[in-house]
């Protein structure tokens, strides 16, 4: 088979519509678009949403609560899941992403005291609770907002 010999599967390309080619044609004068109306209009489409001048979906749910834009979502770590770096690792959210510890570090990395922490680390996250603070300082770490 050569290039010029490639032909498209049957039934798999269709022929364009000429459309308002004269009456004749069958799709000549309003051309398939019918007689008036907003369809038969050039830009005539409605907006999302829209259902006919009902009341649309969006507009008769309830609306409740709030939404804060400036809410930031942290990725949460616990301090067992820090055993696995070596002594005297630095520890920063791009480390943490490197080894599958955090898939996604969101707006940042928070660490947490669950768990126990056997090896003296260096740590740099974005926040952390009191308790874990304790904890790594006991195991003789230093940890750091960033």
């Amino acid at each position: 088979m050569k290039l010029h010999e490639l032909k498209a599967s049957e039934g798999s390309r269709h022929n364009r519509k000429h459309v308002g080619r004269g009456t004749s044609s069958g799709t000549g004068k309003t051309a398939g678009r019918g007689q008036k109306g907003l369809l038969a209009r050039s830009g005539g489409k409605t907006r999302l949403g829209f259902e006919g001048g009902q009341m649309p979906l969006y507009r008769r749910m309830p609306k409740r609560g709030f939404n804060n834009i400036n809410h930031k979502e942290y990725a949460v770590v616990n301090l067992h899941d820090l055993n696995r770096f070596d002594e005297g690792t630095e520890v920063t959210p791009a480390v943490l992403k490197e080894s599958g510890v955090v898939k996604n570090t969101k707006s940042g990395v928070k660490l947490l005291a669950k768990g126990e922490l056997n090896t003296k680390l260096n740590i740099k996250v974005n926040q952390f609770s009191q308790a874990a603070k304790e904890a790594v300082e006991a195991a003789g770490g230093t940890i750091e907002v960033i």
